[in-house]
Parts: C-alpha cells; structure tokens; sequence
C-alpha cells in the first residue's frame, strides 16, 4: 500500500514539474505592469509585445521596439514565443514571427519607432493607406533592429 502511494504522489509531482515549466503566454496587465526593457507602464493596447521563454519566463514589453532591443530577442534559441499586440485588434496577441510590420508615422508607437504589428499585410496596407510606409517581415525586422 505505502509503495502505491509513492508511486502516485511521484507521478503527480512529475506532471506537475513537467507543466510547471510549459511556455505560454499570459495576459498583460495594461496599466499595472512594466516594461522589461524600459520598465515603462504598459497602457498601449495596440503596440504591446511579449516573450516567454523555453522555461515558461514571461517578459512583457509595452512597445515592440523594446520588445526587439532586449536581451530575449539577441537569445532566440532560448526563447518559444514572441508575441504582439494586433493593431487591428487591440490586446489580441498574435505570433509575431508570422506578423506583417508597418513602420509608418501615420501609426506612433510608444516608444517613436512608429513600429505596429499585424495578422496580415493586407490589414496593414488598409491602415497605411494614404500614407508612406515601409512593411517588414519578422526577419526584416530583426535586422533593422
């Protein structure tokens, strides 16, 4: 009986280890949290930006240029999930290494790099529309930035 129960208490405390430590993202909370680069508060729904690692670490960034001049981004092999707010859909986080970005002053972004991201080029060309803009990839990104 007692060799049963350490068996149970072990496989509990393993799942529990193994999902413990699962990468997932977690809601900002806009107006209380700071930026992990600028230590800014995050208000900006439309231009927040997040990273967690492959260890589950959440850092959340209140501009996607903060997001790109931190550590995390310069250590890609030990992250799982960048992330950006959808301009189009204020606090809706979307995988920003399959995101469209508009660089356009049309479009400021907290912290003067005029940097938003969206789901689609064509949800991003609606919005620059009348207005000089440059669209990159998030491999075009990283090396602006």
């Amino acid at each position: 009986m007692r060799t049963q129960n350490s068996i149970i208490v072990g496989l509990v405390l393993l799942i529990y280890v193994i999902t413990a430590c699962k990468p997932e993202p977690k809601a900002i909370a806009f107006g209380e949290e700071v930026c992990s680069y600028c230590t800014m508060t995050i208000v900006d729904t439309q231009h927040a930006a997040q990273v967690v690692t492959k260890k589950g670490k959440v850092y959340s960034f209140d501009a996607i240029e903060c997001m790109l001049r931190s550590d995390q981004v310069k250590e890609q092999e030990k992250m799982a999930l960048f992330l950006c707010s959808d301009y189009s859909a204020p606090g809706e986080m979307i995988d920003a290494t399959k995101a469209t970005f508009l660089i356009s002053e049309a479009v400021p972004s907290p912290m003067g790099a005029n940097l938003s991201a969206f789901l689609s080029l064509d949800m991003a060309r609606n919005i620059a529309a009348e207005h000089p803009a440059e669209f990159l990839t998030w491999e075009e990104l990283l090396v602006k930035f």
